[in-house]
């Protein structure tokens, strides 16, 4: 398969991107004409950013499965579509042809329709990393049901809000997953968030660790019986069939929740048509795909990156998409180098956390491992500093693979800002040039554009590009608050922003209430919820702060009604309070318990004082005069765990 639209050279690059900005339907009508449309579009682009309204490829029918399967059966059907390495490294790796994925695939949708599954329905997906998990998106997809995937991290307090926020028909779980040396119980988590639920009609589990879980007659069913009904469905004489429903170009594809500035996850909807081309692009060019590369992602698929980048990406480019079930330090810290060794692995796209927790083991963990198959390496999630950069360069890339930083959110479907691998220039912790169809621009706090170089502000985009969010599910309003009506005509990342002499874009991390951990959102306040949730606290404020391994930490301060007992074992009990009512990835690293927070006179916190204290700036606080009670930023300073 080729590419037509792969940028080779940096003045391909500056042609594309002159041409993207300038005449965008006549760029993107032209990359759209190599998908396959069961009818074309009547418009390439219509939008504002005033309600907002953004329509792509308006008109169009489509299937996005019939482009990731259906397309590439002819000529490459029996090369791997999935490379699936299990946990263990003991267990036998997966290899999923396309061929095979196909019949998977129809299996997975003629299961969901013998269920009552319908157009439109929504089915939440809480599964560990196997490669069932992308079996039942694309199974999804393929009969037009909206997916939701959740992570397999989250508790069953955050399954239910979500579930109730979709108000989700549908499950597809596990019995248990694996992750290094934990069994993580997934269907009796998901039954824990099912007491209450009135619309759940169905739960399909799907058998991997054998853990014992409860069966209700009528709602659970097992994966492995519905498969093999819907096998002798879809297969006759050894031709597997099963019609993908048409879909129009704008009708949602997967609701995908994301924390915000309020305690309250919002369901970012991405679209059909305009998410494929999208997530496609920005795959083949980004990373300068080849056919026949192994790309091996290590995000989970209950991310956006997993999403975009382990499924629709690399499946509708034709690619080997490598899926890795455990975590990069089991049973050692050698693990990912294993994977590129033992599967010749070409493009390794991973997070900074990850890679600056592998630097902390030493470089003992790569004797002995051939790395030499890599041609590209890729960070994502987060800001990567320096340091990680040249270690990621020099050790693992032998100082011979393009890195692409790249910078993207949920809402954006796929990269924004990043280089093309050995296309355009690179520079270290530098995000660097937007894509082709991005139009960054740096505002100041007033909505002023900020022109030329070595300045800095907050990130928005000027232009809509395909792949970004149309909505919040069931709550336009909240799209519109959130993204577009900060700086008027324009999309808000939320972000703030360095460009430098040479124009290459630095992301410096978030300027609202959202923090960063380990490349994950998580919202202030939804923290502060579950923290206040426990028996003894009074109140909360939650800030983030420079962490070594995780970019972002997240440091509590807490008024606690009785602070006479054990202060660690009450700070267990709120870590444990928010690890069951968010899941363990929203844990504080750090809890100060207070007698007071900073507030001004009309009751707010004073975050950006907290902040500062957090980060150890305690001689640099700025004007506090303003404050209820200054004191209080004095008692905060010298009770401060920040050494």
């Amino acid at each position: 398969m080729s590419y037509p639209y792969q940028l080779k050279s940096l003045e391909e690059y500056k042609k594309a991107y002159k041409e993207s900005i300038e005449s965008p339907e006549t760029f993107w009508s032209n990359i759209a004409e190599t998908f396959v449309w069961k009818k074309k579009w009547d418009k390439v682009l219509e939008w504002n950013f005033i309600e907002p309204k953004i329509e792509w490829f308006r008109g169009a029918q489509l299937n996005i499965t019939e482009n990731c399967i259906d397309r590439h059966l002819a000529t490459i059907g029996e090369e791997p579509a999935i490379i699936w390495e299990p946990n263990n490294p003991e267990e036998r790796t997966r290899i999923v042809t396309y061929n095979r994925l196909h019949k998977r695939v129809c299996q997975v949708a003629q299961m969901l329709k013998n269920n009552g599954v319908k157009k439109g329905d929504r089915v939440c997906i809480y599964m560990g990393m196997v490669p069932e998990l992308a079996y039942a998106v694309l199974g999804c997809a393929r009969i037009g049901a909206i997916h939701s995937v959740i992570f397999g991290g989250f508790s069953a307090q955050s399954i239910a809000d979500r579930l109730e926020d979709a108000q989700a028909e549908f499950i597809i779980t596990c019995d248990g997953a694996f992750r290094g040396n934990k069994d993580i119980p997934l269907k009796s988590v998901i039954d824990d968030a099912l007491i209450g639920n009135k619309t759940v009609k169905k739960v399909i589990v799907y058998t991997r660790t054998r853990t014992p879980v409860s069966m209700l007659k009528g709602r659970d069913l097992w994966w492995e019986d519905e498969m093999e009904h819907a096998e002798t469905q879809v297969e006759k004489d050894g031709v597997v069939s099963f019609p993908a429903e048409p879909m129009n170009a704008e009708d949602t594809l997967f609701i995908l929740y994301t924390s915000g500035s309020t305690g309250k996850p919002k369901g970012v909807v991405h679209t059909q048509a305009g998410y494929m081309v999208w997530a496609n692009y920005t795959f083949v060019n980004v990373f300068q795909y080849q056919p026949g590369q192994v790309h091996f992602c290590t995000a989970d698929i209950g991310w956006i990156t997993g999403h975009s980048y382990i499924v629709y990406g690399p499946l509708s480019a034709g690619g080997i998409s490598l899926m890795f079930e455990g975590i990069p330090t089991w049973p050692d810290a050698g693990r990912f180098w294993d994977i590129v060794d033992k599967h010749q692995v070409n493009i390794l796209y991973t997070a900074p956390t990850a890679i600056r927790s592998l630097m902390g083991f030493g470089l003992e963990y790569l004797n002995g491992k051939d790395l030499s198959s890599l041609k590209v390496l890729g960070s994502v999630g987060e800001p990567i500093n320096e340091e990680a950069w040249n270690w990621f360069h020099k050790n693992i890339g032998k100082e011979n693979c393009p890195i692409v930083d790249t910078w993207w959110q949920t809402e954006t479907g796929g990269v924004m800002i990043s280089n093309l691998a050995g296309v355009t220039p690179q520079k270290p912790a530098h995000a660097t040039l937007p894509l082709p169809g991005i139009d960054p621009v740096l505002v100041d706090e007033n909505g002023n554009v900020i022109e030329g170089n070595s300045v800095s502000g907050n990130l928005c985009i000027r232009h809509p590009w395909p792949g970004m969010i149309r909505t919040t599910y069931g709550d336009h309003e909240r799209c519109r608050t959130n993204y577009f009506a900060t700086y008027p005509n324009m999309y808000f990342t939320g972000d703030g922003c360095l460009r430098d002499e040479d124009g290459n874009y630095r992301i410096t991390g978030r300027v609202d209430d959202v923090l960063n951990v380990s490349g994950h959102r998580i919202g202030t306040a939804e923290v502060e919820n579950a923290i206040n949730m426990h028996s003894g606290v009074v109140e909360s404020a939650v800030v983030g702060y420079p962490h070594d391994i995780k970019g972002q930490g997240i440091y509590a301060y807490v008024i606690y009604e009785n602070t006479h007992g054990d202060e660690n074992l009450t700070r267990q009990d709120i870590m444990q309070t928010v690890s069951r009512i968010i899941g363990p990835i929203a844990k504080p690293d750090k809890i100060q318990f207070v007698k007071g927070l900073p507030k001004t006179r009309s009751g707010k916190i004073m975050r950006r004082i907290l902040r500062k204290i957090a980060e150890g700036e305690i001689s640099n606080l700025g004007d506090t005069s303003t404050l209820l009670d200054p004191n209080v930023v004095d008692e905060i300073k010298n009770g401060s765990l920040i050494s």
